[in-house]
């Protein structure tokens, strides 16, 4: 039922959404350059790797030492706007299409984190990542990871159809009004590093 509901709904929003698409890949192409998309590694359903795939919000600036800048550098204007809005995650409806994510489900992070969790929160990674999830409805990028994790998981032992219809729901208000989209001083959000009460047990 879950993965029916995914479909129908990628291949509606993609149809809905084909001139804003469209319009949009012109305007990061305009502002930011090429690629138009952001592609990167990230674990799906059991950790397995998948690309994901989301419209540019970053400059490709580097510094004398030829390294990319901080993200904060990069981040135009325009960037920030694509991200408060949410209108760069819309291509991740592709990877909805595929396969690789659900439209409601755990925010798919970074490879290198998997190693970092702890057994529970790796339970994130029993069900698709999603496109937007009950931990985005909660606090977004401005609660910690270790409040994020729990979140998540409280999804995986939650979830069903009726809930994720209320995150959907939930989700274009919070997109209207633009909470949560950046932790205290980051860009985005700050790295995970471990978990916090992993770090003060084993010190």
């Amino acid at each position: 039922m879950k993965r029916l509901f995914d479909i129908l709904c990628a291949a509606f929003g993609l149809a809905l959404l084909a001139v804003p698409l469209v319009l949009l890949m012109w305007a990061v192409q305009r502002k930011l350059g090429s690629p138009v998309f952001f592609t990167q590694v990230r674990p799906g359903l059991a950790g397995r790797p998948f690309k994901m795939i989301k419209f540019r919000t970053m400059t490709s600036e580097r510094g004398p030492d030829g390294e990319l800048l901080p993200d904060a550098q990069r981040l135009t204007h325009f960037g920030r706007w694509l991200r408060a809005t949410s209108l760069d995650e819309l291509p991740e409806l592709w990877n909805v299409l595929r396969g690789d994510m659900s439209v409601v489900g755990p925010r798919p992070l970074l490879m290198e984190y998997l190693p970092l969790y702890s057994a529970e929160q790796a339970r994130r990674h029993e069900v698709r990542p999603g496109v937007t999830g009950w931990a985005q409805i909660n606090g977004r990028n401005a609660i910690s990871w270790d409040e994020k994790f729990a979140l998540d998981v409280w999804y995986v032992d939650n979830r069903s159809l009726w809930l994720d219809l209320k995150i959907l729901f939930l989700t274009v208000a919070k997109v209207v009004r633009r909470e949560g989209i950046s932790a205290a001083g980051e860009a985005t959000m700050e790295r995970f590093t471990g978990s916090a009460k992993l770090k003060s047990g084993n010190g």
